[in-house]
């Protein structure tokens, strides 16, 4: 029984765990409070700025740990309310867990959970970085599939039955109106081939952030019919496009197709593994 909440607990962790452009995770302090087993935000602040308190004690930025966001909550009758919220670096969960109330064992568990979890993503960065670029887009493509499911989920939850058309609103904003059949096109490959399997690693990045950011901004404004989270799913990826603009980037239409499909590269790998 006790290895059931464990698992359990541990699995909400990562429910609600984001990731932002550049691949960081993050975790939103409103979703972070009933895990924790807190059901007051007035409780749960008062443990925030203790753990903010600890950052500051230790000399590490709070601002960078604990930025301050605001959401706004549609109301009845078309009114509007603005709530305040944090966005948490694992490091910032951790503090809080170990300023929360001991006596509640998702707090216990916490605390193990985010101090370990911590040093496995500094040695998996330190992997990452040692990686050939055909591992990274293995790697990369996989997360993008994985997180496409729980983009999926919450699309059908936000009134999404023609999925098809919803991905196509995301690749439109990320790729200046292209659909994914104008991307296979470009790309020259069939149009019954994935295109994820012809992207490099920065090209898939770039979906991976349009894809986790846009199942975040579905359930922040309770998106409810299939218009509005195709429009969402648009913005989403223009926003994206913005970014890559703004900091520089290539855009993702003008990317290199890699020589070899991502498939191609898997029986290439499992070959040399027998």
């Amino acid at each position: 029984m006790k290895n059931n909440f464990i698992n359990k607990t541990e699995k909400d962790f990562e429910s609600i765990k984001h990731i932002d452009e550049n691949g960081v995770e993050f975790w939103y302090a409103r979703e972070l409070m009933p895990t924790l087993e807190y059901s007051k935000w007035e409780n749960f602040i008062k443990v925030i700025n203790k753990a903010m308190q600890s950052c500051e004690n230790s000399n590490i930025s709070v601002v960078e740990h604990f930025p301050d966001v605001r959401k706004t909550l549609e109301m009845p009758n078309n009114a509007e309310k603005i709530i305040d919220d944090y966005k948490l670096t694992r490091y910032a969960c951790y503090l809080i867990a170990q300023n929360g109330d001991s006596r509640k064992h998702a707090i216990a568990l916490a605390q193990t959970y985010f101090a370990i979890q911590t040093r496995k993503q500094e040695l998996s960065r330190q992997e990452y970085n040692k990686l050939t670029e055909d591992e990274k887009r293995l790697y990369t493509r996989e997360n993008v599939r994985n997180k496409n499911k729980y983009l999926f989920n919450t699309a059908k939850m936000s009134g999404v039955k023609n999925y098809g058309k919803f991905n196509n609103y995301g690749y439109r904003g990320l790729y200046n109106g292209e659909t994914s059949k104008d991307i296979a096109h470009r790309k020259g490959i069939s149009e019954k081939e994935d295109i994820l399997d012809y992207m490099s690693s920065t090209e898939l990045a770039a979906n991976l952030f349009r894809i986790t950011q846009t199942d975040d901004v579905l359930k922040n404004k309770n998106v409810n019919n299939e218009n509005d989270a195709c429009i969402t799913h648009h913005k989403v990826g223009q926003a994206v496009r913005q970014t890559i603009r703004r900091i520089g980037g290539t855009m993702p239409e003008n990317l290199s197709t890699p020589n070899k499909s991502a498939k191609q590269i898997e029986k290439e790998k499992n070959r040399k593994l027998k």
